[in-house]
């Protein structure tokens, strides 16, 4: 019997089947047959997320050999793809045409299918998660057949279909909405803690894109600023680019964590080390390069959406407790900005949203972390990123979210039976109910 693990190594199942679709009309087959069979269906990427939500005992629907583009209008930006593209391989075909996602995330490793379901997103006031960026998607559905879902034809069900992380069906292509090339040029800089968050608002709404990272038991966070820009690329040489990639954040910062692991007690003084080694660095090129790092360092992460005004005191909130607790948390805290969406599920569902994530090392205890963390978010009305670990429940999700009784409609329509709900999803979505 074949066996999957995602990509932190901590998700495993044994699936009775993995099936792996070169079309629409195979993955068609495929979910009628499993449908037919009893089987429940669970369509999975890169394995990315990192919670068990494409764990299942029925059929695994892996759409790595469905990842083309089919269409692409440098005209209108609409550009059709199949599910199963890699977000990294989709840039430089969008490249390529001289068109560019308009934002995107720090990870390019993701299937654009899996980085939508989970409402992935990059970094900016002015800009929505992935899942805003559609205008239609095909799904194959419990029925066995392939729809088309937009907003002209099933409003309803396009808003629940975008974040809907593979409960309502496998989405096999998807029509995206891009713009014309650009470039951006970032600065990274460190700046001391207090300071950034004083005038956090302020920094968030004054750049294209700002985003920070603030290491426990330090005073300072390394700030990343990002302006849109016209001026002519000036890409860093293979040594410097090999020396940041390579030799700093997947070479140095691995083996500092991996010390940090062996003596939890060296965090401070590592994290410390971190933030003195830290220094100012600028780049201007194509914008799919300066948002993605290949990031090699394994990991587990919890990620909440909160609303933007309640960022600063939830961030020092989520530093004062690692440090009153002493917990060996040798990863920064992350935090971005996102504009609202109309998504029934997003967690930027109709507000500014301040997106925190907390991680820690592989092999590391983190749930003590991680529930602590969690409190602190739901004090706030907190939303979890779909695609990191979380401990919330259906019975407690749905009064955060103000059209869960609209989804689970749509949810009900198109899976009537449960095809396609597994552990993960009858535990935080709940059973179909019709």
């Amino acid at each position: 019997m074949a066996t999957w693990r995602n990509w932190a190594g901590e998700q495993r199942c044994a699936p009775h089947a993995i099936e792996r679709p070169r079309s629409e009309a195979e993955l068609v087959e495929v979910v009628g047959r499993a449908a037919d069979q009893g089987l429940g269906v669970r369509a999975v990427g890169s394995g990315h997320s990192f919670t068990d939500a494409a764990c299942t005992d029925g059929v695994m629907v892996s759409l790595a050999r469905m990842g083309a583009v089919l269409e692409a209008d440098p005209a209108s930006g609409l550009v059709r793809v199949q599910g199963g593209i890699v977000l990294g391989e989709l840039a430089l075909a969008l490249a390529a045409r001289g068109l560019a996602l308009e934002n995107q995330g720090d990870i390019d490793a993701q299937t654009i299918s899996g980085a939508v379901s989970t409402a992935t997103h990059g970094t900016g006031t002015g800009f929505v998660n992935l899942s805003g960026q559609l205008s239609a998607l095909r799904l194959v559905t419990a029925a066995g057949e392939a729809v088309e879902v937009s907003e002209d034809d099933d409003p309803r069900a396009f808003r629940a279909a975008r974040v809907a992380v593979g409960s309502l069906g496998v989405i096999s292509e998807l029509t995206l909405r891009c713009v014309p090339a650009f470039r951006i040029h970032r600065i990274d800089e460190p700046r001391p803690l207090a300071e950034v968050l004083a005038a956090l608002e302020e920094l968030a709404d004054a750049h294209d894109h700002f985003e920070f990272f603030a290491f426990p038991y330090t005073d300072t966070a390394l700030t990343l600023t990002s302006t849109r820009t016209e001026e002519p690329a000036r890409p860093r040489d293979g040594r410097g680019a090999w020396i940041e990639e390579e030799l700093v954040y997947n070479g140095v910062f691995g083996a500092l964590t991996r010390l940090g692991r062996a003596f939890p007690t060296l965090v401070p003084s590592l994290n410390r080390l971190v933030t003195r080694m830290s220094s100012g660095s600028e780049q201007l090129d194509s914008s799919h390069r300066i948002y993605a790092h290949d990031r090699r360092v394994r990991f587990t992460e919890m990620e909440y959406g909160i609303p933007r005004q309640a960022a600063a005191i939830a961030i020092e909130r989520v530093m004062d407790l690692v440090e009153r607790r002493r917990l060996p948390v040798g990863f920064p805290i992350e935090v971005r900005f996102v504009a609202p969406d109309d998504a029934l599920l997003s967690p930027s569902y109709e507000r500014p949203t301040c997106y925190i994530a907390v991680h820690m090392t592989a092999g590391v205890e983190f749930e003590s972390f991680f529930r602590a963390v969690e409190e602190i978010m739901r004090e706030y009305g907190g939303r979890p990123h779909w695609g990191k670990r979380h401990y919330r429940t259906a019975a407690d999700l749905a009064p955060a979210y103000p059209e869960w009784g609209a989804f689970q409609a749509v949810r009900a329509r198109l899976d009537p039976t449960g095809v396609f709900t597994n552990d993960y999803a009858a535990r935080v979505l709940g059973p179909v109910t019709r």
